[in-house]
């Protein structure tokens, strides 16, 4: 492996982690479409749809770990949420983990797109706004929530996904979480789903050791920066952004997926 690539795979991986700890994401949804696409543009390497799922699941695992330690005395990482959402999602990746190679190529990709347009069509949907309320203040539906990350986490295990791109929407606009709460939680919720994504695609022989390795380095130095200036930022700013950020990359994926 060229010192070529450990640079670029270095910087693609900060700029996505960055993003990640920021809002609350693990970083899939930027790191999927920017390692499968730039290396390759760039004419570094050529990563495969199965590659890069498998290179994005360690790196969610790690993202988020530094994530929720940033976020850890903020006062907005729900308990109750983590318990059952958490379960949910890890059945579900687990799962979804096994199951991706069973799917082609094109196969995996028109998931990760169907995710990423359910997410940012449910960013979009009307939302009553609640109190920024902490700890175990809030009131949600615990079994749906499961039910839910269960899906999710299936889907997300295909891709090597945390799943906190479609988790996000869904905590604000289905369970009716509050903005901060969410953004801090589903991280903790996503490192769980990374768990079982990452076991998977490792059992199954996806992850690449040396291109991973660095990404995983630099979503250590990234995602703590992005979470702290996530926490300064205005929530209505965090969702503007997350919204924005799912959206071009949903469009990005059909227009290769169909075209």
């Amino acid at each position: 492996m060229g010192i070529e690539v450990v640079i670029v795979l270095f910087i693609l991986g900060f700029i996505g982690s960055f993003i990640s700890g920021m809002l609350g994401i693990g970083g899939a949804i930027v790191n999927y479409p920017i390692l499968l696409y730039l290396p390759a543009i760039l004419g570094v390497a050529n990563f495969s749809a199965h590659q890069v799922s498998g290179m994005v699941a360690v790196q969610v695992l790690f993202a988020t770990i530094t994530g929720v330690w940033a976020y850890r005395k903020g006062g907005y990482i729900n308990k109750s949420l983590i318990i059952y959402m958490g379960a949910g999602v890890l059945a579900g990746s687990l799962i979804g983990s096994f199951l991706s190679n069973l799917f082609s190529e094109n196969q995996i990709n028109i998931i990760y797109a169907l995710l990423a347009t359910i997410a940012a069509v449910m960013m979009f949907l009307p939302k009553k706004e609640v109190s920024e309320e902490r700890f175990d203040d809030t009131q949600y539906n615990k079994w749906l929530g499961v039910l839910i990350a269960f899906l999710v986490g299936i889907s997300a295990g295909i891709v090597g996904a945390g799943g906190a791109f479609i988790l996000v929407p869904v905590m604000l606009v289905v369970l009716k979480i509050p903005t901060r709460i969410t953004i801090a939680t589903s991280l903790a919720i996503t490192f769980i789903s990374s768990i079982g994504a990452t076991a998977g695609k490792l059992i199954t022989h996806q992850v690449l050791l040396w291109p991973t390795v660095i990404i995983v380095i630099a979503s250590l130095a990234a995602s703590p920066l992005g979470a702290v200036v996530g926490q300064k930022l205005n929530s209505k700013t965090l969702k503007i952004l997350l919204a924005v950020l799912i959206v071009l990359t949903s469009l990005k994926i059909w227009w290769d997926v169909l075209l």
